[in-house]
């Protein structure tokens, strides 16, 4: 299972370089808690085209990460895309560069891999995979975004749940990648 980092598994902050800005999304802890446990593999996958833009360092990014390991982790797997949109690169979402890496990374099928993410580029990046896609809302998600996911959920928990429901299932890809 992947994750986007900003405004899914911590409160978004612009360009946060600072780690002590890091807060966890409110029921993140549960979620992430309920994956472990039933032995799924989880990673963050992030654009942060501050670095690009010379906001913030890749030094800073990777001690913000560091500290949502911390909180939230251990993470099997980080992907960080530092490019702005402009540079085309292959990672940045709604790209699929950074997912493919870590269901390789993670040696699970892209097609056995679901993301979670706001906005409409983290589940475009899904399809994109191959992956499945679920989309959590915040204020900052636009109503095309959520009107165009194929699947929503109102809390990062209740995206979890509804996969682990759905891992229940023999046929399930994510059932496939706990054993």
């Amino acid at each position: 299972m992947l994750f986007d980092r900003d405004g899914t598994l911590v409160v978004d902050v612009p360009f946060n370089g600072d780690p002590e800005r890091v807060v966890s999304m409110p029921t993140a802890h549960r979620a992430l808690g309920l994956l472990r446990a039933a032995g799924i593999s989880t990673g963050v996958i992030t654009n942060q085209s501050g670095v690009a833009l010379g906001l913030v360092t890749s030094a800073a990014v990777a001690a913000v990460n560091s500290r949502i390991d911390r909180l939230l982790g251990p993470f099997g797997v980080w992907e960080v895309c530092p490019h702005r949109a402009l540079d085309r690169c292959s990672c940045r979402k709604p790209r699929p560069g950074m997912i493919l890496r870590a269901a390789e990374r993670l040696n699970i099928a892209p097609t056995d891999v679901a993301v979670i993410g706001d906005i409409g580029s983290d589940v475009a990046a899904a399809r994109a995979a191959g992956a499945r896609g679920i989309l959590v809302p915040t204020p900052a998600t636009r109503a095309a975004e959520i009107r165009d996911a194929e699947e929503v959920a109102t809390t990062l928990l209740a995206a979890v749940t509804l996969l682990l429901a759905d891992a229940q299932n023999p046929d399930s890809p994510l059932e496939a990648s706990a054993r």
